[in-house]
């Protein structure tokens, strides 16, 4: 049963390490890709609208085979043990980054002109328009949308086992066939749900804090 529970622990510590280092990337990211596809030059914006639309309309699992498959049969690089876990986390990022890019847009468009009028009337360059101003007010309205991508992730770390990242539900499966018993797979699924739990908890308190009305 130690055993166990210690190989049910460290699949834990896999998925929290992809969980955590996909948002340090895909967040920055994903604002940078908003700037990109709300950019004035054409080719830039058509570039970021292909990139979008071939992240968010093919699956995630199709985007780990390819981003750790590619670069040993279109570079002829060789593929090491190591570079299982980095593939997990660009092809994450790079398609988390998509949606959080399409979520930033809908916050920045939806700040009303005026904003960006007062802040001119008032001396402010763009850039400090953007993050004092702008940007304060943005992360207000995007806060419920983030939150239910970043559910999402909790539950599509799961996905790591497609290039064979031994993640928490990839042990809780090895576990229950060898032993023929569900029990390591209710233990992932109380994993799942106390996780999921804890983020939806820290990013409630997150938008009582920016909440206008307390």
């Amino acid at each position: 049963m130690a055993s166990t529970f210690s190989q049910l622990a460290s699949g834990m510590v896999v998925s929290a390490e992809i969980f955590l280092l996909t948002l340090l990337f895909s967040l920055p990211l994903g604002l940078i890709v908003a700037f990109g596809r709300m950019s004035k030059v054409k080719v830039i914006q058509w570039i970021v609208k292909i990139y979008i639309a071939i992240m968010r309309g093919t699956p995630l699992m199709l985007q780990l085979i390819v981003v750790y498959f590619a670069p040993y049969y279109v570079f002829g690089v060789k593929i090491s043990q190591s570079y299982r876990f980095v593939a997990v986390i660009i092809a994450f990022s790079i398609n988390y980054a998509a949606y959080f890019a399409e979520i930033y847009r809908s916050g920045i468009q939806s700040i009303p002109v005026g904003q960006y009028e007062a802040a001119r009337v008032l001396g402010y360059n763009k850039t400090q328009t953007f993050f004092k101003i702008i940007f304060p007010q943005v992360i207000k309205r995007i806060l419920p949308p983030v939150t239910n991508e970043t559910i999402t992730l909790v539950k599509d770390t799961s996905l790591a086992f497609v290039i064979a990242v031994a993640e928490m539900f990839t042990i809780a499966k090895q576990i229950a066939a060898k032993q023929a018993s569900v029990t390591a797979l209710m233990v992932a699924g109380l994993f799942y749900f106390v996780f999921n739990y804890v983020v939806a908890f820290i990013m409630e308190c997150f938008e009582k804090k920016l909440s206008y009305y307390n």
